[in-house]
């Protein structure tokens, strides 16, 4: 695991535009009311999991979830007050620094999806099963959410200094989490992290078929599970044990919420194989010389298939078959070897954005 970070930007954001620097408290708010946010959704994920026939918008779960996007609105005008004259502008709101503008577009996606959500179910009923996961409305929510969870990261990143103590990477961490959460429980349709992990058995897979749809899945969680790595790492030396947690706690949860009475052998093992593939990528990283680059390329080929083919090892071991042949595993691993190495290269090909 390279702890390698890319050449510092010139100047910090917001340390020549006027701006005062954002506080520890500020941060560490807007990182509770994020989190408010998101665990309403994840309970409201897990009761619509469970209870099939819960067919009403005022429920609890909906209570937390839209209380947590009062607390998010009314933190981040908390956090602009002291930033903005006391008759906001268009321009004044432009020239906020992106660590505050991106949350906000965030509240903005989650005011317009939350009150279409309301309407929408009233109109049209609740969605059910694919529909939920295709639904504007919650398009706009989940959207909304994911960049409001990342203003604390986004507030941290504006402060000097390129190694994290224990709180900030705590801080960073836990606002990593929730902002790829999110995106974990909304792509359920495609994700290696839900129900099934193992191949149906069939001797020659159908191209439409529930194991082309579990390979879509294994592409798709292979790319969430690297983007927030990938971020923090061009940002920070990453911390010992948060790529760790990073991958752990998001298999674990989505086992709570959609898959709790199911074995919790997949993502048991996925939660192990994490501190392990850590610990031998980051005595290679000492061992081996490559060039800044090449360790993150190496990491996105390494890593994907080792993790997952320890699932299906795993899945071999105790049902005597992964339900696929010869050609489905290797092209499965080779697959996501490839989207790994792809990941990479897109996350590190994002440049910096001076402040003008």
């Amino acid at each position: 695991m390279t702890t390698s970070v890319d050449q510092p930007p010139q100047s910090v954001e917001g340390a020549s535009t006027g701006f005062a620097a954002f506080t520890a408290r500020e941060r560490w708010v807007l990182l509770v009311a994020s989190a408010w946010l998101v665990i309403g959704l994840q309970l409201d994920a897990y009761a619509h999991a469970t209870t099939p026939e819960l067919e009403t918008f005022w429920t609890p779960w909906h209570g937390v979830l839209y209380s947590g996007i009062a607390a998010s609105g009314f933190t981040l005008l908390w956090i602009m007050k002291s930033r903005l004259p006391a008759i906001p502008t268009y321009q004044s709101l432009l020239a906020l620094p992106n660590a505050l503008r991106i949350p906000c577009a965030g509240m903005a996606f989650l005011l317009v999806g939350g009150g279409v959500d309301t309407l929408w179910h009233n109109i049209f009923g609740i969605e059910q099963r694919l529909e939920i996961f295709v639904s504007p409305s919650h398009e706009f929510i989940i959207l909304g959410m994911v960049l409001v969870a990342m203003g604390p990261a986004l507030m941290m990143a504006t402060a000097p200094g390129r190694v994290l103590g224990t709180g900030g990477a705590f801080l960073v961490g836990i606002s990593a989490l929730f902002s790829v959460l999110p995106i974990h429980i909304y792509s359920l349709h495609a994700t290696a992290l839900g129900f099934r992990h193992l191949g149906s058995g069939d001797a020659t897979p159908n191209v439409y078929s529930t194991d082309a749809q579990l390979v879509h899945g294994y592409l798709v969680s292979t790319a969430l599970l690297l983007v927030p790595i990938l971020m923090i790492g061009r940002r920070w030396r990453l911390p010992i044990g948060l790529p760790s947690v990073l991958v752990s706690i998001p298999a674990l949860l989505m086992h709570l919420m959609f898959a709790s009475q199911t074995a919790w052998w997949p993502h048991l093992t996925v939660a192990v194989a994490a501190p392990v593939l850590e610990l031998l990528l980051r005595v290679a990283d000492r061992l081996v010389t490559l060039p800044v680059n090449g360790r993150w390329i190496a990491l996105g080929l390494i890593a994907p298939p080792v993790l997952w083919g320890a699932v299906l090892l795993v899945g071999q071991l105790k049902f005597g078959t992964v339900g696929w042949n010869i050609h489905m595993v290797t092209g499965l691993l080779t697959l996501t070897a490839l989207t790994g190495a792809g990941t990479v290269l897109v996350t590190r090909g994002i440049q910096y954005l001076q402040p003008e």
